[in-house]
């Protein structure tokens, strides 16, 4: 990586750091783990791709299972791309419906629940996603609001109590909880460990639940920035199809980038502004760069800073009422 700020200020040696993930990967499931294998969750995306590419290169296909685990407001390219990666490495693969959980456990209801007090028409037919507008259009607090689509088609969005975004926040946080529960039931049986696909772009900008997606035994691409975990695709030969398709949440019924959903610009230029912010380059040099003006990184920055504020808690470990020491 070229130490002055530019273009290809993220450019990797995509060999090398191929190497060295998999040497990490080895030494960490099968020495400091103890363990066979790796579980992967596979969601048709560009990380899961990638990690699950990386174990593969790892441990051979034998050793790798990836898993779908679809419910009812996932799209359908999701499963048809995670089969595609999956048929391209050659790995096992079980299929998990975790609808009935959801169901059972009250996360669609509860959603619906929450949505009701501001849209009172909400049910059956109907879609919704969570927006947030973009960081350099917002005046002043940047605050989520609920898209909803009728059975007709006709979309409208409107704002939320804090108490509907908190509720159906929490409703929606099942989904990945119930995915990590269910790659931690193959692990266990089988012995392997779970492998988790976080960024560093989403890990530092907290872009995932607390003991959901941001929980695992070993995270082979935490370290890389979004920009270089397509660098990472391109060389370990991934689908096209998965490399071309936008970033997407795949969270709630409607379409939805992970741009309106959570990140103030696309990954290539958040991945600047945030390599700016950790390597103290100012606004002016940053927005040369990536296309902005100096305001506009300035926002990014603030931005940045205010969501590593809230990550805080995502990242903290349980806290014991006394230090814990061995006896």
């Amino acid at each position: 990586m070229t130490s002055r700020f530019g273009k290809d200020v993220l450019a990797l040696d995509a060999a090398a750091e191929v190497d060295r993930i998999v040497a990490s990967v080895r030494e960490q499931v099968l020495v400091a783990l103890r363990r066979r294998g790796v579980v992967v969750g596979l969601s048709g995306g560009i990380d899961s791709s990638v990690v699950a590419s990386l174990c593969v290169a790892a441990f051979g296909k034998d050793r790798v299972l990836g898993i779908f685990m679809p419910e009812r407001d996932s799209s359908g390219d999701s499963l048809r791309l995670g089969r595609v990666i999956a048929g391209q490495l050659g790995i096992d693969t079980i299929a998990e419906d975790i609808a009935p959980a959801l169901d059972a456990i009250g996360a669609y209801s509860r959603q619906i629940e929450a949505i009701r007090t501001v849209v009172p028409d909400y049910g059956e037919g109907w879609k919704c996603k969570l927006v947030l507008t973009s960081v350099l259009e917002s005046k002043g607090l940047n605050i989520t609001r609920l898209t909803v689509q009728d059975p007709q088609g006709k979309i409208d969005t409107v704002r939320l109590s804090g108490a509907a975004y908190l509720q159906i926040v929490a409703a929606t946080n099942y989904k990945q909880r119930i995915r990590k529960m269910t790659e931690y039931y193959h692990a266990d049986r089988l012995g392997y460990a779970v492998a988790g696909t976080p960024n560093r772009l989403e890990y530092d900008q907290g872009f995932f639940v607390k003991q959901g997606d941001g929980i695992a035994d070993l995270m082979p691409i935490v370290h890389l920035y979004k920009t270089q975990v397509y660098q990472l695709a391109e060389y370990l030969g991934v689908d096209g199809e998965i490399r071309r398709r936008p970033p997407t949440t795949d969270t709630f019924s409607m379409a939805q980038s992970q741009e309106e959903f959570y990140f103030a610009l696309p990954y290539h230029q958040t991945d600047l502004c945030l390599y700016g912010v950790n390597h103290g380059i100012c606004a002016d040099e940053v927005a040369d760069v990536a296309g902005l003006s100096p305001d506009e990184v300035q926002k990014v920055f603030k931005d940045i800073e205010a969501k590593r504020r809230a990550a805080r808690y995502l990242h903290a470990q349980p806290l014991p009422s006394v230090p814990m020491t061995v006896d």
